[in-house]
């Protein structure tokens, strides 16, 4: 399964300014037990969505796992979509395919601004 969102151009923990990465999404702020206790699950969890390839953490210089607020969004609407019933390969699924449509409304509406323009 594709990752739905890049992080091309983020740099690994130690770049940037402190106020580049505290507005960055994709900078890896929380450690995993940060990140389950925020999201009310476990780290095994966590460490499932990284099995079906929904989010892929970064790692530390230790091999720590590091989550970014992008990928605790994609982990909170999985955990969302498991506590309706949802297969977790099914709702990762749906969360690829939701940020997939997104990104293409995005670039649609771009588009649109831009021959408006």
């Amino acid at each position: 399964m594709d990752q739905p969102h890049t992080t091309a151009g983020t740099t690994a923990l130690g770049g940037g300014s402190a106020g580049d990465r505290f507005d960055d999404e994709d900078y890896p702020a929380y450690s995993m037990g940060a990140a389950a206790e925020m999201l009310g699950v476990t780290p095994a969890f966590l460490r499932s969505l990284g099995t079906a390839k929904l989010i892929e953490p970064h790692r530390s210089g230790g091999g720590h796992r590091r989550y970014s607020r992008y990928q605790l969004r994609l982990a909170a609407r999985a955990r969302e979509l498991v506590d309706q019933g949802t297969p977790l390969e099914a709702a990762c699924r749906i969360i690829v395919l939701e940020d997939q449509l997104a990104e293409a409304l995005r670039i649609n509406a771009s588009r649109h601004q831009a021959a408006d323009a």
